[in-house]
């Protein structure tokens, strides 16, 4: 017999999850069995995935192989000279395994969507698809809460001492499959959530249509704070453009360019997209939640970032949340 939603989701999701989960089961299974079977095999192999990572050494713990000791301390030191180029290759395995059991949780939930999006004529659909979304949001805000802070370790302009904290708190996450972005960061949390929910107006591209509706979706006043302060460095405050335009800093030049030439005075997403020869791609969809929009935004951002490190080119060398996680890092 399969497993009811309810018996797995205790030891591998949080309360909200599990009730969640079991709900759009039901209602899935009422009215579309083979979706419902689908489901149910999405859940296996999550259960499977964390029963591998559970199975997996915690990483504080000694060991030794080789006649090596291996302790926290030498996985911090590890960590903290990683250059980014051998990938995964120069992680712990159960690095790894966290990953694949994120990017696993991540696919399942995004099934539960699909699924409980198609029934329209269920009262409730609506709202488990909702809610469902968001814990798909969340779930990714934690993924790229993790690669942001692998992308800290390779910096070369940043201090041993802000890195050693990055690492550890790797470290915890990688322990703790249950950790998510809410846990341990939640100033980054708050500003994915609002940039999540607004669309750019572009306009003349100074960015105070898009600052203001930062505000209004709630974005955490700190997070406005510190991009908003005296003494900002301009690498600071082209990262921060970056992540209100969801653009690299090389291409809201070009626009800026186009918009002289061609004696624009408003910038349209059409006119964009036109000059950049791209698809523009918008974090707000008739209101519903896009988070993977917003994880193609910070990829994009953060490997124009690594390029003008690895080139000697100007503009920002981190994105906007690398500017401000490493702020909050040094805070501790």
């Amino acid at each position: 017999m399969a497993m009811s939603a309810q018996a797995f989701a205790v030891s591998v999701l949080d309360r909200h999850e599990s009730e969640l989960v079991e709900q759009a089961m039901a209602a899935v299974a009422s009215k579309s069995p083979s979706d419902a079977q689908i489901l149910q095999g999405l859940i296996n192999e999550l259960r499977a995935t964390s029963e591998l990572l559970d199975r997996q050494r915690p990483l504080r713990r000694p060991t030794a192989l080789g006649g090596e000791a291996r302790d926290e301390q030498t996985l911090i030191d590890h960590l903290c000279t990683i250059d980014g180029l051998s990938g995964d290759l120069a992680l712990p395995l159960k690095a790894t395994l966290s990953r694949t059991y994120l990017l696993t949780k991540i696919n399942f939930l995004r099934g539960f969507v699909k699924a409980t999006a198609a029934l329209t004529d269920i009262p409730t659909a609506t709202r488990m698809t909702t809610e469902l979304r968001e814990e798909v949001a969340q779930s990714i805000y934690t993924l790229l809460a993790e690669e942001l802070f692998l992308a800290l370790l390779r910096k070369p302009d940043i201090t041993r001492r802000t890195k050693s904290r990055a690492a550890d708190q790797l470290i915890t996450i990688w322990d703790d499959a249950a950790l998510e972005i809410d846990d341990f960061a939640p100033l980054l949390e708050s500003a994915w959530h609002a940039r999540n929910r607004i669309n750019t107006a572009y306009g003349t591209l100074l960015g105070a249509t898009e600052t203001f509706r930062l505000v209004t979706e709630d974005c955490s006043p700190e997070v406005l704070e510190f991009f908003g302060r005296e003494g900002m460095s301009a690498d600071e405050s082209a990262a921060f453009e970056e992540f209100l335009f969801n653009m690299t800093s090389e291409e809201l030049a070009t626009l800026r360019r186009a918009m002289q030439q061609q004696h624009v005075s408003a910038a349209s997403p059409a006119w964009a997209a036109e000059i950049l020869q791209r698809q523009i791609e918008e974090l707000e969809h008739s209101h519903e939640i896009d988070p993977m929009a917003l994880y193609r935004s910070y990829q994009r951002r953060q490997l124009a970032a690594d390029f003008r490190l690895m080139a000697g080119a100007p503009g920002p060398r981190r994105t906007a949340e690398g500017y401000l996680m490493v702020y909050l890092l040094e805070q501790q």
